[in-house]
């Protein structure tokens, strides 16, 4: 007997416009969206009227099974896209971290593949490079072939590449029709910065920002982008971008056709380096990197969004337990865990802050939090509504309150960098394939419904 979901009186809203009509999924896959459709024998009704009809968020951005050393994320598959499911997302791309040193690219694949057994949403990977070699170039047609068409470079960190070693990747990459992701913040200055305040003030919590400036981030988006141009025009994409600085060098780049994208994260359309001041216990719930930058800044993202430069927003999300992090970090900020949760609040964060509070179109936010991300990373079925792709669907309240905090949100971590902001909007019930999965505060998922996409390779 055939599955089928029946959508009706919805406000659909697509990254092309906004409409009043009527959806039926069957089997999983929508099939006719229209005004006024004739519901079939035995389909699921649901009543949409007042609500908005949206595609399933894709976040092509986290960290949900990461072991930094003994650090572990608190969320694991189950938990973290539970979390993501209640949030309206129902697809991620997850970033593993560095495995054993010298392994070969298709390790970190192959293990988080393993692990992802429980994900309760669907989800892809990117790989992740951490040396270069002969070996290492010639795996990537194959990896790319077998469905993981991203890789991503760090610019800092023990595992990061020198340049000479980005440019021969961005090359690679792009001549197997894949796409290279960076973590752009130059080293030397990171390192040098980081050094002497772990001399002359350890236990002040900002001195994590100061180790981490806006220039530090600046230079290394411009020099990825100029790497790219020296391969070939190789496709490049910034992930978390969160400075004045490294937008304008995006904005210039894609103004002169380089093939150059850009994320940001809730965190710097919402928080600011004050974050850090006070409290060195609660400080160390903002530890992250990039960290939270001035309020020019995060004015600065929301123009990129508003005018095209910046293409998505995803989330870095990655939760180490706020006490785990008071832990490993006593009397020395540089030990603290780096990563925050946010793989729950990222749609209505977005809708509540830009649709609401700064003109962003219903459209343009769709597009970031789903259709384009979808798109850029090889999603063939995700983040639209039309026929023939996946019913991944979020009934959307727009009127709905919520105040964020660590209790009334479902991420398995003990603390949201977002307590006590007020959005407006909320999921209210949230399909993946045409299968509820939430609905209002009951959970409907099981362990193990999610599904590994094999992505196709970079066509933008």
């Amino acid at each position: 007997m055939a599955n089928i979901l029946f959508i009706k009186n919805g406000l659909v809203v697509t990254a092309e416009k906004e409409f009043q009509a009527d959806l039926l999924a069957v089997d999983g896959t929508i099939t006719a969206i229209a005004p006024e459709l004739e519901p079939p024998e035995g389909a699921e009704m649901i009543e949409a009227k007042g609500m908005l009809v949206i595609p399933g968020g894709v976040d092509v951005h986290t960290h949900l099974d990461l072991s930094v050393g003994q650090a572990h994320a608190s969320d694991g598959w189950f938990f973290g896209g539970k979390a993501a499911a209640y949030g309206g997302t129902t697809t991620v791309v997850e970033h593993p971290g560095f495995g054993p040193a010298g392994c070969p690219l298709n390790y970190q694949l192959d293990l988080y593949r393993e692990n992802a057994v429980e994900s309760v949403i669907d989800y892809g990977l990117h790989g992740v490079f951490q040396h270069w070699n002969e070996e290492v170039k010639t795996a990537i047609p194959d990896i790319v072939g077998g469905g993981y068409p991203s890789f991503k470079v760090y610019m800092t960190y023990d595992g990061r590449l020198d340049d000479e070693s980005f440019l021969a990747a961005l090359k690679a990459v792009g001549d197997a029709s894949g796409l290279t992701t960076v973590h752009a913040e130059n080293h030397a200055i990171v390192s040098h910065l980081a050094e002497e305040l772990k001399r002359t003030a350890p236990r002040k919590a900002t001195s994590h920002p100061q180790s981490r400036p806006d220039y530090a981030e600046a230079l290394a988006v411009e020099t990825a982008i100029r790497l790219a141009e020296a391969a070939g025009d190789a496709p490049l994409y910034i992930v978390h971008l969160s400075t004045a600085g490294g937008l304008e060098a995006v904005r210039k780049a894609r103004a002169a056709g380089r093939r150059v994208w850009a994320e940001t994260c809730p965190q710097y359309l919402t928080l600011t380096d004050d974050c850090y001041e006070g409290n060195f216990d609660e400080a160390l719930k903002f530890v992250m990197a990039p960290t939270p930058r001035k309020q020019k800044d995060v004015d600065a993202m929301w123009a990129g969004l508003m005018d095209g430069t910046i293409s998505t927003v995803a989330t870095d999300h990655c939760s180490f337990a706020w006490k785990d992090k008071k832990v490993r970090a006593w009397g020395n900020v540089f030990k603290c865990p780096g990563g925050i949760p946010g793989v729950e609040t990222r749609l209505p964060l977005l809708y509540s802050e830009g649709v609401l509070k700064r003109g962003l179109s219903p459209s343009r936010w769709v597009d970031l939090v789903s259709t384009s991300p979808a798109r850029l990373f090889g999603l063939e079925k995700k983040g639209r509504l039309e026929p023939g792709f996946d019913a991944d669907i979020v009934i959307f309240n727009p009127g709905a309150e919520k105040s964020l905090t660590a209790e009334n949100l479902h991420q398995a971590v003990d603390y949201t960098p977002f307590e006590n902001i007020t959005v407006r909007g909320w999921p209210e019930q949230v399909f993946i394939r045409g299968r509820k999965i939430v609905d209002g505060e009951r959970f409907m998922g099981e362990p193990g419904q999610g599904r590994f996409i094999a992505r196709q390779p970079f066509c933008p």
